[in-house]
């Protein structure tokens, strides 16, 4: 989501919010239940420059958010419970659904123990090369790249552009041209532009992985506890709906096989990279269906609804985020007005 989007985002849950619309329409718009989708849990405040920031919540949020659904009554549940209730049509109680993406140790270190404490289950999304760690985590090298330089140059769409990069808004604005930039484009290329300009530094964002992600050995010992599912997130992270369809088959299917081997067990759940409609459309929701997958998750915005059990591989997520840790735009979302409201909008246009 863009800095506009995320602004005008919030002053429409705002809106709703002290208006009590969202209360008034949740009865229509609240659906059978929610899929979260979280990346780091850790604790520190966020730096001046730090684009990557809406990837990270806290763990005293993460504690609020649970206390929150289960007080407004939603029941936390597993991946496979989820399944069921919408294959079965299991719809006496609102579910909740806690899922992280990429593998990072912050889950184990920070969301582990909170889950733990209230005997919760989650789950989380691996990359089976990023558990190997070969994973690529350009995003966050491109954000360190730009923190340690004042001036950046780079040739987009073959004409050369000069970034100013000495000030946090300086540094801010660069990143999200670059990055966006870099989104539209072929993605090899894109890594392979990110690669190149981290070697002016002396960064290999290939560290980055080994860093931030748990190995094998770290995900076995975690998955041990039967409230933690691993599900797959494909071998190398790459958008699916950008690959031919023989690739974008592989990617899942390598990747639950990994994951199968690694952990002894079936894996039957999955969350698509980037999970936006240009990475993850039709085609990649039934090529997850023919594999045998479960359930398939995306990052459109969403409450879980009925009418999903049709289509349990391509479910709508709520993203808990660093741009929105409050409790007030939590409640809204919940009552899944906004959405509906976006939606109708969406189809307008």
């Amino acid at each position: 989501m863009s800095r506009k989007s995320t602004t005008l985002f919030k002053a429409a849950l705002s809106a709703l919010h002290y208006s009590g619309a969202d209360s008034v329409l949740a009865p229509l718009t609240r659906g059978v239940g929610v899929v979260f989708m979280l990346h780091h849990v850790r604790p520190e405040a966020p730096g001046a420059f730090e684009p990557n920031r809406i990837l990270k919540i806290t763990p005293t949020f993460l504690e609020q958010v649970i206390r929150h659904v289960v007080e407004q009554g939603f029941e936390v549940v597993s991946l496979d419970e989820v399944h069921y209730r919408l294959s079965e049509g299991d719809y006496e109680r609102p579910f909740a659904c806690f899922t992280f993406d990429d593998g990072y140790k912050d889950n184990r270190d920070h969301a582990y123990p909170i889950f733990k404490r209230y005997g919760l289950p989650f789950a989380i999304y691996v990359p089976s090369d990023y558990a190997d760690g070969h994973g690529d985590l350009w995003w966050l090298a491109l954000e360190r790249l730009i923190s340690a330089v004042d001036q950046l140059s780079i040739k987009m769409d073959g004409t050369m552009r000069k970034f100013r990069c000495a000030s946090p808004a300086e540094k801010d604005a660069a990143f999200h041209s670059i990055y966006w930039w870099l989104r539209g484009i072929n993605e090899d290329y894109a890594r392979q532009v990110v690669r190149e300009l981290c070697s002016f530094i002396n960064l290999e964002p290939g560290a980055l992985c080994t860093e931030q992600v748990m190995s094998w050995d770290e995900i076995r010992a975690l998955a041990h506890d039967p409230l933690v599912t691993i599900g797959a997130h494909t071998r190398r992270h790459y958008a699916l709906g950008r690959l031919s369809i023989a690739d974008a088959r592989s990617e899942i299917e390598e990747s639950v096989r990994r994951i199968e081997r690694e952990l002894g067990r079936p894996c039957r759940h999955f969350s698509y990279p980037y999970g936006d409609a240009a990475s993850a459309g039709p085609r990649e929701f039934e090529l997850a269906r023919e594999l045998g997958l479960k359930t398939a998750v995306t990052t459109r915005k969403g409450l879980i609804h009925a009418q999903h059990s049709k289509s349990l591989t391509a479910l709508p997520r709520l993203s808990l985020n660093g741009d929105f840790q409050n409790l007030r735009y939590l409640k809204v979302m919940l009552n899944g007005a906004p959405f509906s409201i976006w939606s109708k909008v969406e189809r307008l246009a």
